[in-house]
């Protein structure tokens, strides 16, 4: 099979590719409008990782490629200097300049001279976390906390309020895990990112509807107080269940006011074993603490009456397909994916291991709650009610 000829693309072909990037399409699908293979899309893209670059401009005062080729055409006339900076209105200094640094009268290119200019202007400024060693070196340790970027930056304006050396961006942090040309901070830390990713995705890379059934009797969210919808006061939750492989499921609740979290090893994704496990967890908060839940349609709170009776805490049921009804719970379920893979067996983790792994949710400052963590949140209230 004969092999293709290696592409080199335009400035115009890679900024297509960008603005597709941008927009959320994959590597293969841009590939496909050049007729290549992912990893040539790859190696562009993955070379800023994932992060498009700044658009050049050049400085109002320095010399045009028009210009220089009046300069490369007044040699070619054996036009003195002079003569030369006098039809561009230049002074005949910045033409000498121009001259002696690009091959000298004889051996001056205007394409060459260009391109060195472009190359000479090329003064990257050094990265704060480069700079500054100390500040690095916490940001590394809570990334391998498992902070995100933005959890960091809140926490350190919050925790040296007074002193700008350790205030740092999310995007910042970002850019120095995936622009590994910085030298801040190690590859191995992008482990610990929670999409594990080697390259910024766009946020609109995965926009998916989920279909919802229909459960008998179910009292619909907009029935839901008005109390519990503004967060105003705590004892609601949200809840979701999480899949793996093997027919292996954890139940997953997240209470609105405080954002805190509380994991339920279930036996299966029946209804009996959901509800019995829902039942048992209710028993670990005080009344207060617990009144209400909310609940996508699936099939496994179909008993939910029973857990009403037994719990005394009503169940509310999203619209179909309305998941931002539940929008603290989605977006947890989003963070337990770095601790509980896709296609994962979720049977093999313990009660125990469960409690761990919410715990140290618990415990990250939230932008939310304007950088506190959930368990401070959530133990004033056990306090308030005691």
């Amino acid at each position: 099979m004969k092999q293709r000829t290696r592409i080199y693309y335009s400035e115009k072909q890679k900024s297509l590719m960008w603005d597709r990037w941008e927009k959320g399409e994959s590597l293969h699908a841009i590939a496909r409008l050049f007729d290549r293979h992912h990893p040539s899309i790859a190696r562009i893209i993955g070379l800023t990782g994932g992060i498009r670059p700044p658009k050049r401009v050049r400085s109002s005062i320095a010399l045009t490629l028009s210009e220089r080729e009046d300069i490369s055409r007044g040699i070619a006339t054996r036009l003195s200097i002079r003569a030369i900076a006098s039809k561009l209105r230049r002074s005949p200094s910045t033409v000498s300049r121009e001259i002696n640094r690009n091959g000298g009268y004889y051996n001056y290119r205007a394409t060459t001279a260009e391109q060195s200019a472009w190359n000479r202007a090329l003064r990257p400024k050094r990265c704060k976390l480069v700079c500054n060693k100390p500040l690095s070196c916490v940001v590394a340790k809570k990334l391998q906390l498992q902070w995100s970027p933005q959890q960091i930056a809140g926490w350190l304006k919050r925790e040296y309020p007074a002193n700008e050396d350790y205030h740092v961006s999310h995007e910042t942090i970002y850019k120095t895990l995936f622009i590994q040309s910085r030298g801040a901070l190690k590859k191995e830390l992008l482990q610990h990112l929670r999409t594990n990713r080697i390259m910024r995705r766009s946020k609109h890379a995965s926009l998916k509807g989920r279909g919802l059934r229909t459960i008998t009797n179910a009292v619909s969210i907009s029935e839901r107080p008005a109390s519990v919808e503004d967060r105003a006061v705590p004892g609601h939750w949200e809840g979701d269940l999480i899949a793996g492989s093997k027919n292996s499921y954890i139940a997953t609740l997240v209470e609105r006011h405080t954002r805190y979290v509380m994991l339920a090893k279930v036996h299966n994704k029946d209804t009996e074993s959901v509800i019995s496990a829902l039942i048992k967890q209710s028993k670990k908060l005080p009344d207060e603490l617990y009144k209400s839940l909310t609940w996508d349609r699936g099939s496994e709170l179909a008993d939910h009456q029973r857990f009403t009776l037994a719990t005394n805490i009503d169940v509310y049921f999203c619209d179909p397909r309305s998941p931002w009804q539940r929008g603290s719970n989605e977006n947890t379920n989003r963070l337990l994916r770095q601790y509980f893979p896709k296609g994962t067996d979720l049977a093999v983790h313990s009660q125990a291991k469960l409690n761990a792994v919410a715990r140290r949710l618990n415990e990250r400052p939230r932008q939310t709650l304007e950088y506190e963590t959930p368990a401070e949140r959530f133990n004033a209230c056990v306090a308030s009610t005691s």
